[in-house]
């Protein structure tokens, strides 16, 4: 399973970015999905994730600004992230708890994805 990520750049504060991230691979079933963030000098910190039934749950310091959704027959996660500010600036990894093949096997995967980064100039 691989993870790709896109949609992150460079941005004023007060705007708004939308981050995707695809799954692909010999995938059964998606379960969890979400996005972690990092910035420098700064613990990797959840951001919002999402469950297979749609559960959501999001950092305090980004709610009310950003929206995780996704797209089930698409393997794809989305966040929306509006009102951006200078401290939301990171690297942005998604992440995603799997059931796929390997080999002949059925495993359970908990993958991460490379990064995108977003800056926010204030």
């Amino acid at each position: 399973v691989q993870l790709q990520a896109s949609g992150g750049g460079l941005v004023q504060a007060g705007g708004s970015l939308r981050l995707s991230c695809v799954a692909s691979g010999r995938i059964i079933r998606i379960d969890d999905m979400g996005w972690y963030r990092q910035a420098p000098g700064k613990e990797r910190e959840l951001v919002a994730d999402i469950n297979s039934g749609g559960s959501t749950n999001y950092a305090d310091s980004v709610k009310g600004r950003f929206t995780i959704s996704r797209d089930v027959a698409k393997n794809t996660v989305y966040l929306q992230m509006n009102s951006l500010k200078p401290e939301d600036t990171a690297v942005y990894h998604c992440n995603a708890n799997a059931l796929a093949w390997e080999g002949s096997s059925m495993v359970a995967l908990r993958k991460d994805g490379q990064g995108t980064q977003v800056t926010v100039s204030s």
